[in-house]
């Protein structure tokens, strides 16, 4: 344990720059885009801002890293019955202690040096176990900060209910109402939405056929955009591409981060384009049809300000199937549970009527302004607004 861990430091004096420390967890990439939005909604109220980025599994050593990234990534890829579960046996007040004390102390001592370095103000997580360190750091060094959370899934497990965190923000009614069933006071849980980059915003409402002719993307096509790929943990993704292929009817597939072809293919009665990371990725999905794969709480977020509807195959175990079934009873997505109902769920949802009965549910459960409602709620938090 670091020797100056038990000093305590004077105060910096006050400022009108909000010092914050912005955290995320590599396990996807969803949490690192929530923190990038909610930066740029701080900037976008006027706050003259200083913050630093940081990785939780960069915090830790390898061999944590290994035990515990590298863990999620092999049971997702190999064994995803053991991942769901790891998620069920975890989602219970009376889950071990020997799990839940880590929280406080794994990856302290980069927790502790980036607290004294940046002095914030604020400290907000995307992610929920920082937050337990955060307080452990705050503790240590008699800091002095708003410890906030942003919880990224629509579903509120277990490890989300930081008690730890003075504000923590949530994307519906229901998870406010989950938050009290955890015990966490009501007046420290506020639904803001999840936060998501001001380019979809920008798109609400944007010519879906402007977008398609700026891409080289036929307009007389359906365009799936296939979500999931971004980790190489999608052990679906194959066999996706398999269905899709043989719909009987043209579509044009997108397949991006998680592409393992790069350029234009036919693949039966698909288009598949496989693109790999592209910077304009809200253009295309503000210029497809539908989004099938994944149910990640970013790309359900994204999706649903588009009004692009989800068919959902092979969610990961745990917060994804809450995700799908959260879309599904409020109308806006499929979610076929066996690959052999993909076919027919993605011809459905192809259908006019059904499409347009999907998208107007999708944009209706939509929060397009999250950021702002998360940048807002932090800035009362702290007094500055």
């Amino acid at each position: 344990m670091d020797a100056e861990a038990d000093v305590t430091e004077e105060a910096p004096p006050p400022s009108p720059e909000l010092r914050a420390l912005i955290l995320s967890a590599s396990f996807g990439s969803g949490h690192h885009q929530a923190n990038g939005a909610l930066d740029a909604a701080l900037r976008a109220a006027g706050v003259p801002l200083w913050a630093r980025h940081a990785d939780f599994l960069t915090y830790v050593n390898p061999v944590e890293r290994a035990v515990t990234a590298g863990t999620y990534a092999a049971w997702l890829r190999y064994a995803p019955g053991m991942y769901r579960a790891f998620y069920d046996w975890t989602d219970r007040e009376s889950e071990p202690r020997a799990l839940t004390g880590t929280f406080g102390w794994l990856g302290l001592r980069g927790m502790l040096r980036d607290v004294r370095e940046v002095r914030p103000e604020l400290v907000v997580s995307s992610y929920p176990t920082p937050v337990a360190l955060a307080h452990t750091a705050r503790r240590r060094l008699g800091a002095d900060f708003l410890n906030a959370l942003v919880v990224t899934d629509y579903r509120v497990h277990h490890h989300w209910a930081r008690p730890e965190a003075e504000l923590l923000m949530v994307a519906t009614e229901e998870a406010r109402e989950q938050m009290g069933r955890w015990r966490i006071p009501p007046e420290r849980v506020t639904v803001t939405g999840i936060p998501i980059a001001p380019a979809f915003r920008a798109l609400v409402g944007a010519d879906r056929g402007a977008l398609r002719e700026k891409h080289g993307l036929r307009p007389d096509q359906p365009v799936l955009l296939v979500s999931g790929g971004g980790t190489g943990s999608y052990r679906a993704l194959g066999p996706l591409l398999g269905e899709l292929a043989g719909l009987g009817r043209p579509v044009q597939v997108l397949v991006l981060a998680g592409a393992r072809e790069r350029g234009v293919r036919r693949f039966g009665g698909a288009t598949v384009h496989g693109l790999g990371f592209r910077e304009d990725f809200p253009e295309l999905l503000a210029a497809s049809d539908l989004v099938v794969g994944k149910a990640g709480g970013l790309t359900v977020a994204e999706a649903t300000a588009l009004g692009v509807p989800l068919v959902v195959h092979d969610p990961i175990p745990g917060q994804e199937e809450h995700n799908a079934d959260y879309l599904v009873r409020h109308g806006a997505a499929l979610w076929p549970r066996t690959r052999a109902e993909v076919r027919g769920a993605v011809l459905r949802a192809l259908d006019s009527e059904e499409h347009a009965r999907l998208s107007a549910n999708a944009r209706a459960v939509s929060v397009p302004d999250a950021a702002d409602r998360v940048a807002a709620a932090l800035l009362r938090a702290l007094g500055r607004r």
